[in-house]
């Protein structure tokens, strides 16, 4: 990972691992991992690398283990961190390696999303945008939430770039607004297209060689 002593937020290690920040405080709360703060609320819930390998393999497995096979999993994962495959019991496997993988990515896209955006509060009055334009980071994931089809808006911000709308996306969630939502009149923006996109299957959930329901 291109990060290994960095701590991540909650919303951050959400991104990264594929869950939704209350999924991630859910597991916070279930001490699925612990934050070096603590689990108490009050405190920041700051998360280590191997925290968020244990939450990407938490939401391909989690549901179907009970809570001690979670643990002896999780052990044999401490125990063997550069093993691509963990043998938790006689009946599961888990490709650690892939979690890895994904949460590298995972860490990559979201540095390389905290490199493109600025704060200047001579621009848009602190309002995040697009390193070297006025273009609101905010605005452009709302159009994105809306509907508005990336041609669209590219055609609109020929600045922008189809990647640079992805780590939009990837930026906003791992640093979601506190308040009510500025709205796309707010930013100056509109919709002008929209359209409905499937989501994407789990890709670790294939890679589980086996799993007891029962447990």
């Amino acid at each position: 990972m291109s990060n290994a002593a960095r701590l991540y937020t909650p919303a951050e290690a959400g991104v990264v691992s594929g869950l939704k920040l209350k999924a991630v405080h859910n597991a916070i709360d279930k001490r699925i991992v612990t934050p070096a703060g603590g689990v108490k609320r009050a405190a920041p819930r700051l998360l280590t690398g191997e925290d968020l390998v244990r939450l990407r393999v938490w939401r391909g497995v989690g549901a179907a283990l009970s809570t001690e096979r979670r643990h002896r999993l999780f052990t044999a994962i401490a125990a063997k961190p550069t093993a691509r495959t963990v043998k938790a019991d006689e009946l599961l496997i888990v490709d650690v390696g892939e979690a890895r993988r994904q949460v590298g990515r995972g860490v990559r896209d979201l540095e390389a999303a905290e490199a493109m955006v600025a704060r200047d509060k001579a621009t848009l009055g602190g309002e995040p945008v697009f390193k070297g334009t006025r273009i609101p980071v905010h605005g452009v994931a709302a159009m994105l939430d809306a509907g508005a089809s990336a041609e669209d808006i590219l055609s609109g911000y020929p600045r922008l770039t189809g990647r640079m709308l992805d780590l939009a996306r990837i930026w906003v969630a791992a640093h979601p607004r506190r308040g009510r939502p500025k709205s796309l009149g707010d930013l100056g923006l509109t919709v002008k297209s929209a359209k409905r996109a499937p989501l994407k299957p789990d890709p670790l959930a294939g890679r589980i060689r086996a799993a007891a329901a029962g447990g």
